[in-house]
């Protein structure tokens, strides 16, 4: 099979179009459910427990798709490397968003009993599948179109995907805690963030299908380079990078996750704060999170990826020293202080790992490669934060002790770096 090289390139609004909407429906997508999450799916799927018991239910749901995502990564990488970034970027969109909507649709445990939660699950589960293939492709969409010396700059747009969709989730929550009563929202009002995802899923569809295949792709079809079984070929030459690679991305999910599923429900629960004044914060840091990641992709082009993450993820472990005394204030300014620098950190780390992460594996398997190493660390800085911190708030070792998880991960993740390779001066 030949792809011929001819094929005009695309422009590089096309570009980012294309790499940054599925970015935002992943973040969309998980924000909405970590929320609702947070609020209320621990009394609409899992009535009876005890409130701390309902929230590590609800929870562990929501790390269902943490853990079925390196799957799909699998899955995904194993085609994308074999067929093209193209075809399973589109596939990967449609298995993401759908299962979103389908959530929105089901009905609780009032109505259909038991069966509720394990549909949950499953959907949970198969959500998490198509998110596995969704940012390794997006990063690759983005990297192997770069002209030289540009692919932090073009790899911004993909990263910038969890802002734009934090944005519009907590927007639409936000809203719905405005107009609707706690009564309307818990019923009713929380299904409509996952129903309107279906609205992205189309846009998302109608700009990737007009996207050409990767020139970097394109040429090693040309030149027969194409692994029968990528995924073999990963794990025997570059299985050390993918797990330095994924405990590299640990630190960027556990700041993200902590800073809004956990606090979210940390700081309307246990500090009182109401639940508008806490997606106001969150809204408002988030941008925070966005000039963090625009500025360290850019960056990381002049001065070299490995040296802006080991800064950005040096500066984490001091900050999960001093998140949760400034959550304690009560204060709103300095609640919002405590959010918006654990978001900017999160975008500092962030930004250039759309272009190291695919950077650090060989063409053969690099969509495998990035997408393994990406969903692994969402597992565990991902998945297991909402959780770890919820265990040890109810175990008595307070909340202090969660800032020192996210310290011990930021050490994690600095240890890591320290150990693999500076990407940005090697081609593609």
């Amino acid at each position: 099979m030949t792809i011929s090289p001819q094929i005009a390139a695309p422009s590089t609004s096309r570009v980012a179009a294309a790499s940054l909407i599925g970015t935002a429906i992943e973040f969309y997508d998980f924000y909405i459910y970590g929320t609702a999450a947070a609020l209320v799916l621990n009394t609409a799927f899992f009535p009876g427990m005890d409130p701390v018991a309902g929230s590590l239910a609800a929870f562990s749901t929501f790390a269902v798709a943490f853990i079925s995502r390196p799957l799909g990564s699998a899955v995904f990488g194993h085609w994308g490397d074999r067929t093209g970034r193209k075809s399973m970027l589109v596939v990967s969109l449609l298995v993401m968003g759908l299962s979103t909507v389908a959530i929105g649709l089901l009905p609780g445990y009032a109505a259909i009993g038991v069966l509720a939660p394990v549909l949950l699950v499953l959907l949970r589960f198969t959500q998490g599948i198509g998110l596995g293939g969704e940012w390794g492709g997006a990063a690759l969409l983005a990297t192997e179109h770069a002209p030289p010396g540009k692919r932090g700059l073009y790899a911004m747009f993909p990263q910038l995907g969890p802002a734009v969709g934090f944005i519009v989730a907590n927007g639409l929550f936000l809203v719905l805690g405005e107009t609707l009563g706690d009564e309307e929202f818990r019923s009713w009002g929380w299904r409509l963030p996952f129903v309107a995802s279906l609205l992205l899923v189309v846009v998302g569809l109608y700009v990737r299908l007009k996207i050409s295949e990767t020139p970097v792709f394109r040429a090693a079809v040309d030149q027969h380079r194409i692994a029968k079984v990528p995924f073999a070929g990963l794990m025997r030459h570059q299985w050390r990078r993918v797990l330095l690679g994924a405990g590299a991305m640990t630190i960027a999910y556990t700041l993200f996750y902590t800073a809004t599923t956990y606090c979210l429900s940390y700081g309307t629960r246990t500090l009182g704060i109401p639940q508008t004044t806490m997606l106001g914060l969150t809204l408002v840091a988030v941008l925070f999170m966005a000039a963090g990641t625009a500025v360290s992709a850019v960056v990381s082009d002049r001065v070299g990826r490995r040296r802006t993450l080991i800064a950005g993820t040096f500066a984490a472990v001091g900050w999960g020293l001093v998140m949760f005394p400034l959550m304690e204030t009560r204060s709103v300014v300095l609640v919002g202080l405590a959010l918006a620098g654990a978001l900017a950190l999160m975008g500092l780390i962030f930004g250039p790992m759309g272009a190291y992460l695919p950077e650090l594996f060989r063409t053969e398997f690099r969509y495998s490669g990035a997408s393994v190493a990406y969903s692994l660390g969402g597992v565990l800085g991902g998945a297991v934060p909402p959780l770890v911190a919820t265990g040890l708030q109810a175990g008595g070792l307070g909340v202090q002790a969660v800032g020192g998880y996210v310290s011990a991960m930021a050490l994690l993740s600095l240890l890591c770096l320290l150990a693999l390779p500076e990407t940005g001066d090697r081609t593609l």
